[in-house]
């Protein structure tokens, strides 16, 4: 599943970064950050053996959590937590994780509406 691969990959990103933060930031929000990609690595591989009208609202947490974790990681980046090129690093593709979940709400929505069991 090319997006649990993506956030894999940027886990690994984050990772790396979350063991040289500052002490102070990384047992609040390093630790908080992580807890959240962990869980939204969690709703994805759910969400992936689920039937499809089952899979909606792990995908919708997972769009939530993902947008919680864009914000805890700018404040870490403003409160100049993290480098430049670290932040850079996590949040373009986060971004790209953001599209594709988006995607994948819209695609389950469409295969899930009324409109279209009613033409099978």
């Amino acid at each position: 599943m090319p997006v649990l691969e993506k956030v894999k990959s940027v886990y690994l990103v984050w990772h790396k970064i979350h063991v040289i933060l500052p002490q102070i930031n990384r047992y609040t929000l390093g630790n908080r950050i992580d807890k959240l990609f962990i869980e939204i690595i969690e709703n994805i591989a759910t969400a992936s053996f689920l039937a499809k009208e089952e899979k909606v609202p792990y995908v919708r947490l997972s769009i939530r959590k993902l947008d919680t974790l864009k914000i805890l990681l700018m404040i870490l980046w403003e409160i100049k937590s993290i480098e430049n090129n670290k932040y850079i690093s996590l949040s373009i593709p986060l971004e790209e994780i953001g599209r594709m979940l988006g995607g994948w709400h819209n695609q389950l929505i469409k295969q899930n509406s009324p409109a279209k069991a009613g033409e099978k």
